[in-house]
């Protein structure tokens, strides 16, 4: 059962304490700033595609942090190379959720592959071995984790608002009020 995206945004950022959190394109970077916006978040407005990537570096520059990736299902099909990158080079502290709507919501609605695909279908590239099965056993060294959330989106902020939120985060992260 999807949840509403804003609401699964709150809920994961008390979880968090001082992680960065990487999201992508505009209704994942809207919901993240008014869940809560803090320092530690990076908003990557019109990166369709490249969230994975920069949390993957990031997570490699950084290996004690917990890098938390926000990405859409219809962004990560820009670049699902990023897959096999990150489960080849496997960097235990990202995190990766893919907040699916089955739509590229963003650009009109237009619908995904994914839409009706199995929950966790694309976490197979990440969370199996070669011989095809599970990491999470004892053994096994750790692990990117890679999640697809059902979400469900809104258009709640006004489209007069986009421009005001935008500009807010760009003046937070610069160190102003």
């Amino acid at each position: 059962m999807a949840m509403n995206r804003l609401e699964a945004f709150r809920r994961l950022l008390r979880l968090l304490d001082r992680e960065p959190v990487i999201a992508n394109l505009g209704k994942n970077c809207y919901d993240l700033f008014v869940a809560g916006h803090r320092p530690e978040n990076l908003y990557t407005w019109g990166a369709m595609g490249s969230v994975s990537s920069v949390g993957l570096g990031l997570a490699l520059a950084r290996p004690e942090l917990r890098v938390v990736v926000l990405d859409g299902d219809g962004s990560l099909l820009m670049n699902l190379g990023s897959l096999a990158t990150i489960a080849s080079l496997r960097p235990p502290n990202l995190v990766h959720i893919v907040c699916d709507t089955g739509t590229y919501e963003t650009t009109g609605g237009q619908a995904t592959h994914t839409a009706g695909a199995e929950p966790g279908g694309a976490g197979a590239v990440v969370d199996r071995r070669k011989d095809g099965r599970d990491r999470h056993d004892r053994q096994s060294p750790p692990a990117p984790h890679l999640r697809q959330v059902p979400v469900h989106g809104g258009d709640w902020i006004p489209v007069g608002s986009a421009r005001a939120v935008l500009f807010r985060a760009v003046r937070s992260l610069r160190g102003g009020a």
